[in-house]
């Protein structure tokens, strides 16, 4: 428990029952996932997380407090939300508690935000301190949470893949933002996000440019812009009139186009070149190279040099 989530003192309110622990703990980039059993009735003191943490129970149930505030019972039916902030304790957590365990690095989950509102976020989101998972986006995140708990375990999982990891981390955090209660949701159900400044646009496009091999999604991307994704794909839209992904991938074929006319079948493969910008289908990268330069990539890489530069 304290390797994984935090130093604990635990007291068994039953000293003649023997403790039967289940720990499966697994961690994807700032989220760490766990399926958390003891087997006997406990009362746990944890002082204060430093991160944000959900504890959803899949059986059993858990009375809990933080910061002194009136204790709250935990349920199959609502989730418990803890504060980086403030004295933890388990007053009760029961024999038959199985609980999902989500501890989410406190930074992360204020940087999300951030992107998101477009807007700094410069003190700790007060969370609501429970979260309904009987419906609506309670339940969709806690299913959400309950398939990361079963994938961060499989270190060959498609969680671990470079390609879809960061894609899971920001799925979880935004869908936590937008499933609890706090002074931002309103803003982040209802209000419009406006177009950002052309300058927001040229960073990206400056990156992509730079280094477009490499394996940008749309939440780097704005991280590059300092602005909300909305904002980015507004922007982009407007002044590019495409999104920011199909610009990234008219670049990676532009680079792709211009090394395979200027090298030979003897000294490269089409695989290689295309995986060097960053494709890695195959398939609909050769699909998207037919449609942009009328000829299939090992035609370019079979023709010869042009004088004068690329086309």
């Amino acid at each position: 428990m304290a390797r994984h989530f935090y130093s604990n003192f635990i007291d068994r309110l039953d000293p003649s029952e023997t403790l039967a622990t289940r720990l499966t703990v697994g961690r994807l980039g700032p989220v760490t996932v766990g399926d958390v059993r003891f087997g006997t009735d406990l009362r746990i003191k944890l002082d204060e997380l430093g991160s944000y943490h959900v504890d959803v129970l899949l059986s059993g149930q858990l009375v809990w407090q933080q910061g002194g505030s009136q204790p709250l019972l935990a349920t199959g039916t609502t989730a418990a939300v803890f504060q980086p902030v403030g004295n933890t304790v388990l007053d009760l957590w029961t024999g038959d508690c199985r609980v999902l365990a989500v501890k989410i690095d406190r930074a992360a989950l204020e940087d999300r935000l951030a992107r998101m509102l477009d807007a700094p976020v410069r003190t700790p989101i007060q969370l609501g301190r429970e979260m309904d998972t009987t419906g609506g986006p309670g339940r969709s995140w806690a299913r959400l949470a309950g398939l990361l708990a079963a994938e961060v375990g499989d270190d060959g999982g498609l969680a671990h893949h470079a390609l879809l990891s960061d894609h899971l981390q920001e799925t979880l955090l935004e869908g936590l933002l937008l499933a609890t209660d706090h002074p931002y949701r309103e803003r982040l159900d209802g209000l419009g996000r406006p177009d950002p400044a052309p300058r927001a646009v040229r960073r990206v496009v400056d990156a992509v440019q730079a280094h477009p091999e490499r394996p940008y999604t749309v939440a780097r991307l704005a991280g590059i812009a300092e602005v909300s994704e909305r904002s980015l794909q507004n922007g982009f839209q407007s002044h590019m009139g495409m999104s920011p992904t199909a610009y990234l991938r008219q670049v990676r074929l532009a680079r792709v186009h211009d090394e395979l006319r200027q090298a030979t079948p003897l000294d490269t493969t089409v695989a290689d070149v295309a995986y060097r910008w960053g494709f890695v289908h195959l398939g609909r990268f050769a699909n998207a190279y037919r449609q942009r330069y009328g000829e299939s990539p090992s035609q370019s890489l079979r023709s010869r040099p042009r004088s004068g530069g690329s086309v």
